[in-house]
């Protein structure tokens, strides 16, 4: 974990960006202004015009200024064209002289009124993955480097279909969930015996999600619901940790898919079911993709954490069963 204030950091990286995009609008300016002089008489005139505009309101506070407001952004509009008019023969582009914003909806700020934006959350929750334990494993396990082979393609007589004929339809469709992501809202539920691939796909999934600048969090059941544990209990306000927590809690209902790794594995008790029952439910109601993998069958779900819980995953998940050997016992008898 971060042991400074995450908000800190993303904020520096903001007030970074702005500087620098700042500094490169202050270039294009200067850089007109040399190449174009009547450009800059023009900008002169619009300041003198709208300085003038702004004493003889204060100066005449009782003056109706409607119909000299409408002759003053006519001439505005006119010093604008001209001005683009001059950029254009130059050989500028329209928008050179404007200040750039790698979020159009904050303007670089890190807020959307009075929330923060999604492009901070998202920069937060790149760093919460960043100091993960999952992001160097990604680069091992990805689509490229999986292994269709490891299943076996003679039928398992249990399923009418071998486990490499199976594993080849879910590949199929794990890349038209992603292909889909931002038009199709989905969740997937991955359920199998240990070894045969889940989480490993998972990982693939998370690779190609986070390579098209989705906000991804990668968590097992157990550090899920100490996050839970952490954000209720916990709380200590002198604690530089806090804002690191309550921003792990934001990013596990808020971040664009959260991927639930070994549910199962944790501690089940009245606290874990009543917070992943808040954290589907929220999540599945403002759209956010979620992704579980578990070794329990789907009919062990409602005995274990409540048939709200498992309506939800049957109601709106994709559910896939991986069967096969096990993976890793393969691999090390070969």
């Amino acid at each position: 974990m971060l042991n400074n204030s995450l908000y800190q950091t993303v904020r520096r990286d903001f007030d970074r960006r702005q500087a620098e995009q700042k500094h490169l609008q202050d270039l294009h300016i200067q850089e007109i202004y040399e190449k174009i002089p009547e450009y800059e008489s023009l900008e002169q005139e619009l300041i003198s015009l709208c300085a003038h505009e702004a004493r003889e309101r204060v100066m005449n506070p009782g003056v109706d200024y409607s119909e000299r407001a409408k002759k003053l952004h006519d001439h505005i509009e006119s010093i604008r064209k001209k001005q683009q008019d001059l950029l254009a023969n130059a050989g500028f582009p329209e928008d050179y002289p404007d200040l750039k914003y790698m979020c159009p909806i904050c303007r670089d700020t890190g807020f959307d009124g009075n929330d923060l934006c999604s492009c901070f959350r998202h920069a937060a929750a790149q760093i919460i993955y960043d100091q993960s334990r999952i992001a160097p494993v990604l680069e091992r396990e990805n689509f490229q480097t999986f292994n269709i082979h490891y299943y076996p393609e003679q039928i398992d007589p249990r399923f009418g279909i071998s486990p490499a004929e199976n594993m080849r339809g879910i590949l199929y469709e794990c890349k038209k969930y992603i292909d889909n992501f931002d038009t199709a809202f989905t969740n997937l539920f991955f359920t199998g015996d240990t070894g045969v691939g889940k989480s490993f796909l998972t990982h693939c999934i998370a690779n190609e999600l986070l390579k098209a600048s989705r906000s991804v969090l990668y968590l097992s059941a157990f550090d899920l619901i100490e996050a839970f544990e952490k954000h209720t209990f916990g709380r200590n306000e002198d604690d530089d940790t806090t804002f690191y927590e309550d921003t792990l809690f934001d990013s596990i209902m808020n971040c664009d898919a959260l991927i639930i790794d070994d549910l199962g594995t944790e501690n089940v008790n009245n606290f874990t079911v009543s917070q992943l029952f808040l954290c589907l439910n929220h999540r599945q109601e403002h759209r956010k993709s979620t992704i579980i993998s578990t070794n329990l069958p789907v009919e062990a779900i409602q005995d274990i954490y409540s048939e709200r819980i498992s309506s939800r995953i049957i109601s709106y998940y994709n559910i896939f069963l991986i069967f096969g050997d096990d993976i890793r016992i393969r691999i090390a008898r070969s």
